[in-house]
């Protein structure tokens, strides 16, 4: 064997390494841990930001007209004359607080946050399997968001026509709607080069003798929702061409015949169909639900069985249910658009295949909560943030099976029941699972961990306050009052006996807003005065944790090889009660 050979790199990657400056490190990296890092602290900001919109939207809920103290006169007098808040501006808000918390929040931070930092590290990989694209998937998300923030300072306002955007309203809507719909084509370029390079990466980029069913749940989790992403995507970008050639270019494929608009017929109207917009839009929208919703599974099962001590429970029969999860998915998404008057029988196709698609959802939520029983469980703050997802997810689950049925759905359509059900499946559900994610994986990320102490308050302040937010709109919802009245109802005789609990809500999403200092403080603290955790510091089994931590250039010394199932801990007669995939 010549000189040459024995002196080669263990990894590729190893071969072009440079010492990089800090521009090509840390600003337009191809790291794929950087990345991660950019991704959920991006993430996060915008979380604070769109929380911070629905803030302003709580405060005109609570007490319709009156100013906002403090800051009301900050808005100007063209959106908060006098410091109370006209009808375009809650729309405004109620738009972009949507827009912001799906698209530029939850799915940058479970996705693109935690998808890029932990999957390689979980498969053995070196790297993604493009780190160019991975680079390019982070900016188009940048540019994207940068976009839709740049819209509040158009004339007249960011898009006003909700987070779903149905026209023809955003057809004919100000300038904004067209900012929001640039933005949403930059970020849904990001989240495909993002997909196909998540795939490529797992399939490619294993370790040896990391088999499909050695993958950790996580690792699962991420494979499936990049199928979604990657399938559910396509049709909403094509959509969000076509109305920005609706809108500027003097299309009609969302404008019908015949439309009038302010006592003018629109002159390029004529042959376009609004509900096609909602075909579209809805098509990615309920694929989107899981793309929430599956990376915070992943999540929650990794920290279940690292805390319980135990496998998990049903192991096979959770990844089976995952994957037919996401084929479901896409058979399901006019269960949003029974007032359409689709027809009795394609209503009964879509009642059934939404019934069907709570079962897989239900298999996993059970495998989790059978995973706890007779396990040694400590209750450590990820864990504590875990097993808090498990009901809360369960009620915005069982919430959701009666906007599954068209008899039912129809009275409950566009009320703050549907709000408080998504809201349970998205804050207390999915969110909780991230923050529960960010207190697992902070020591491998930053080689300290996070303030226990800190993390209680912020998990026992969250957890309360987020039924204090939303419990009371199934309240408001089943009487009735509509998801989009800027005064909550109150020029309404049957909204009047609700009012009271808006201002309830209100005050507890004010209290929640408090309870994420501790968070925040703990988050940059710890970076440079947390309790040093080096190592395998939760006594894992999983793959990430024989990297040192933070992980260097290529994460591993030595590649990595998996030898067993993902979940070996209390092996009958092994002298420790974790036997990790990375020990012969």
């Amino acid at each position: 064997m010549s000189e040459q050979a024995v002196a080669a790199p263990k990894h590729e990657h190893d071969a072009h390494h440079e010492e990089l400056g800090f521009w090509r490190k840390y600003i337009f990296s191809t790291d794929h841990k950087v990345i991660g890092i950019q991704y959920a602290v991006t993430g996060l900001l915008f979380l604070l930001f769109g929380f911070s919109l629905m803030m302003l939207m709580r405060w005109q809920l609570a007490y319709p007209g009156a100013a906002l103290p403090l800051i009301g006169n900050l808005f100007g007098e063209a959106r908060m004359p006098g410091g109370s808040m006209l009808p375009e501006f809650y729309n405004e808000l109620g738009a972009m607080h949507g827009t912001i918390m799906v698209f530029l929040g939850v799915v940058p931070l479970a996705v693109g946050g935690f998808g890029n930092f932990v999957l390689p590290l979980q498969i053995g990989a070196p790297d993604m399997a493009f780190p160019k694209i991975n680079m390019a998937s982070y900016w188009c998300l940048f540019l994207g968001g940068m976009t839709m923030l740049g819209s509040f300072l158009v004339p007249g306002g960011a898009a006003q026509s909700g987070w779903t955007s149905y026209a023809p309203l955003s057809v004919i809507a100000g300038t904004g709607q067209t900012w929001w719909l640039i933005g949403m084509i930059f970020l849904i370029t990001s989240s495909l080069l993002g997909a196909v390079n998540f795939l490529t990466t797992t399939i490619q980029l294993r370790a040896k003798g990391l088999t499909f069913m050695r993958f950790p749940f996580f690792v699962w989790s991420q494979f499936v929702t990049s199928f979604l992403l990657l399938l559910a995507f396509p049709p909403l970008e094509a959509a969000g061409v076509m109305q920005l050639m609706d809108r500027v270019a003097g299309t009609s494929f969302f404008l019908p015949s015949g439309l009038v608009v302010s006592g003018q017929v629109l002159a390029n109207a004529g042959g376009g169909n609004a509900v096609l917009w909602q075909h579209l839009f809805w098509f990615l929208a309920h694929p989107e639900v899981y793309v929430l919703i599956l990376p915070a599974m992943g999540i929650v099962a990794e920290i279940i069985a690292n805390n319980t001590r135990k496998p998990l429970w049903g192991y096979r029969s959770m990844v089976y249910a995952l994957i037919f999860l996401g084929f479901m998915s896409f058979i399901v998404w006019a269960h949003h658009m029974f007032m359409t008057g689709m027809g009795t029988t394609m209503a009964a196709f879509f009642q059934t295949t939404t019934m069907i698609i709570s079962i897989p959802s239900v298999v996993i939520l059970t495998a989790l909560i059978v995973s706890l029983w007779g396990g040694s469980i400590r209750f450590n703050t990820p864990m504590l943030f875990a097993v808090s997802f498990l009901p809360m997810f369960g009620i915005g689950g069982l919430t959701g099976l009666p906007l599954g049925l068209n008899i039912s759905d129809i009275p409950l359509h566009d009320t703050y029941y549907v709000i408080a059900h998504f809201h349970y499946v998205v804050a207390p559900g999915t969110i909780f699972a991230l923050f529960a994610g960010i207190y697992y994986w902070y020591p491998k990320a930053t080689g300290r961990k996070m303030s226990e102490t800190l993390g209680k308050i912020h998990w026992i302040g969250s957890l309360v306050c987020m039924n204090v937010v939303f419990m009371p709109m199934f309240i408001v919802g089943l009487a009735g009052v509509s998801r989009r009245l800027f005064d909550a109802g109150s020029g309404y005789d049957f909204a009047q006996g609700t009012m009271h609990w808006n201002a309830v809500s209100s005050w507890g999403a004010w209290i929640m807003g408090l309870f994420q200092i501790p968070f925040i403080f703990n988050f940059f603290y710890s970076i440079r005065n947390g309790e040093k955790a080096e190592g395998n510091v939760w006594q894992a089994t999983t793959i990430e944790w024989s990297a040192p931590s933070p992980p260097p250039h290529g994460n591993f010394a030595i590649p990595p090889q998996a030898y067993r199932g993902p979940y070996e801990y209390s092996v009958p007669g092994s002298d420790k009660d974790f036997t990790p995939q990375f020990e012969a």
